[in-house]
């Protein structure tokens, strides 16, 4: 009988010790006695619920497994803000207050401290970032042209030095479930055979991390929307609610410009957009707006605001724009330039470069 209780004691403790990891979450949150929080993911520009609970005095408790570490969000039931970090399976603490979620204090996740430790070595780019700002703002009040475009080119000389330091931790650290998160911030401008080079550089144990799943699936969309590819055709409504077909106006040199009423960038390139298909569209130029709002008014006010004449689509799905989906476009402003077979000739085309590129074609 012994012997027997000892075999047993071994086994539940063997099986105690095989049990899954799992990572639990406690938290404490001033300015709240009770209500509701949520842990949430974000994927295609929305909030996905992963679990809740009940807060408490205060206080609240969420539990369970997660393959990888990723990032995820907190947020209380009718509070404004978030409070975002890297779960992994571990002992997570959060303190703060429910008005400044932001600014929650997380223990216990390592992931999240080396995110942390990244983001405070990018503190010296975002303060001159600022300053740079600051100093181009002043001399466009005083109406400083020169200086104007002085330090707007200064900040576009930083920012390929920002975007290179990140670039160099993401090759660094290829085992680090925080490079990918680094790496889909700046793949903005990468076509998909450079974004490929950095995916497949990555360890093999991150392969299971969402992002880098994620990260895959727009390779494969971006080498669909290469220079030299058809441009995928597609058909939405016009503001009369009629359907327009892409291809439908291949026959010129075409633009498909992405962009939205509530996007400053891509009102503030509107004006150079304008300037560009009132000198060539006689000769051939057009353009197709494809609009990412969701408020049909917003759209129309924006298009008659800025003198947008040409074709304008939308299905108002915000950012599950079926055509901006199609087109792996994930910020805006953003577009694509297309022969008059529809072959794309470039991406991203804006400001002076929007104008060299349509001079070399018409002039």
């Amino acid at each position: 009988m012994k012997k027997l209780f000892v075999i047993g004691f071994a086994i539940s403790l063997l099986v105690s010790c095989q049990q899954e990891p799992k990572y639990v979450i406690t938290g404490s949150l001033d300015g709240l006695e009770e209500g509701k929080i949520y842990l949430q993911q974000r994927k295609s520009g929305e909030y996905v619920k992963v679990d809740s609970a009940e807060v408490v005095a205060g206080a609240f408790a969420i539990d369970g497994y997660t393959d990888n570490p990723e990032m995820v969000y907190l947020m209380v039931d009718g509070k404004r803000g978030a409070t975002r970090f890297f779960l992994e399976n571990s002992e997570i603490s959060v303190s703060g207050h429910v008005d400044s979620m932001y600014q929650a204090e997380i223990v216990g996740s390592t992931v999240h401290d080396e995110y942390v430790s990244f983001n405070e070595s990018m503190e010296p780019f975002n303060d001159e970032f600022k300053a740079l700002y600051d100093l181009r703002r002043a001399a466009n009040e005083e109406g400083d042209e020169e200086m104007v475009e002085y330090y707007s080119a200064l900040s576009d000389s930083l920012y390929e030095v920002y975007t290179d330091f990140q670039l160099g931790y993401v090759e660094g650290n290829p085992a680090s479930y925080i490079s990918p998160t680094i790496l889909r911030g700046v793949a903005y401008n990468m076509d998909g055979d450079e974004l490929e080079e950095y995916v497949l550089a990555f360890d093999s144990s991150l392969d299971g991390s969402p992002e880098v799943i994620e990260l895959k699936e727009k390779v494969v969309v971006l080498k669909r929307v290469a220079n030299g590819q058809p441009a995928p055709d597609f058909t939405q409504n016009d503001p009369d609610g009629n359907p327009v077909t892409l291809s439908s106006l291949y026959g010129n040199v075409l633009l498909v410009d992405f962009w939205a009423a509530w996007c400053g960038p891509c009102r503030a390139e509107n004006p150079n957009v304008v300037a560009a298909y009132e000198k060539y569209h006689d000769k051939g130029f057009d353009i197709l707006g494809v609009s990412l709002d969701r408020s049909k008014d917003d759209w129309l006010e924006a298009v008659e605001k800025d003198n947008l004449t040409w074709t304008q689509v939308s299905d108002l799905k915000y950012w599950k724009n079926d055509a901006a989906a199609l087109y792996g476009v994930s910020a805006i402003p953003s577009n694509f330039l297309l022969d008059k077979d529809g072959t794309i000739l470039a991406k991203n085309v804006r400001g002076e470069e929007l104008q060299e590129k349509l001079a070399e074609i018409f002039d």
